[in-house]
């Protein structure tokens, strides 16, 4: 029985201090929050967005994590992908160097084909020349 009361006392415990119900505050001091002709500084409140809910925490055990803004995240994803694009750029200009595709007498070929003499020359399936 015991058991259950403790169970009951800390289950209404977390309920209660996780809940994210603002306790209500009189009218003069609400009065006062909002700027007039008496009180005519900002305070604090920015009209022009909305406003942002008060997060809570419960001994910082259920804390979020605050997000990057949508617009930011864009950006870092698309400058990865140029520096992606760059990398593949460079190893594919790397590549080009090499004499299989610079060189012209190789025809295609990784290595340069023998020079044969006329009568003992051959078909390339290749590059569909005899050499």
């Amino acid at each position: 029985m015991l058991r259950k009361i403790f169970i009951f006392i800390f289950g209404s415990l977390v309920i209660v201090s996780c809940s994210k119900k603002q306790v209500s505050q009189s009218g003069y001091q609400n009065q006062q929050q909002h700027p007039s002709s008496l009180n005519p500084e900002e305070t604090g409140r920015n009209y022009g967005r909305a406003p942002q809910k008060e997060q809570r925490v419960f001994f910082g055990l259920f804390k979020k994590k605050k997000k990057t803004a949508f617009g930011d995240q864009l950006i870092v994803e698309y400058e990865q992908r140029m520096k992606r694009n760059a990398k593949e750029a460079k190893k594919k200009e790397k590549e080009m160097q090499k004499p299989q595709y610079s060189d012209p007498s190789y025809f295609g070929h990784k290595r340069k084909p023998k020079k044969r003499s006329p009568d003992k020359m051959k078909f390339c399936k290749e590059c569909g020349i005899r050499h």
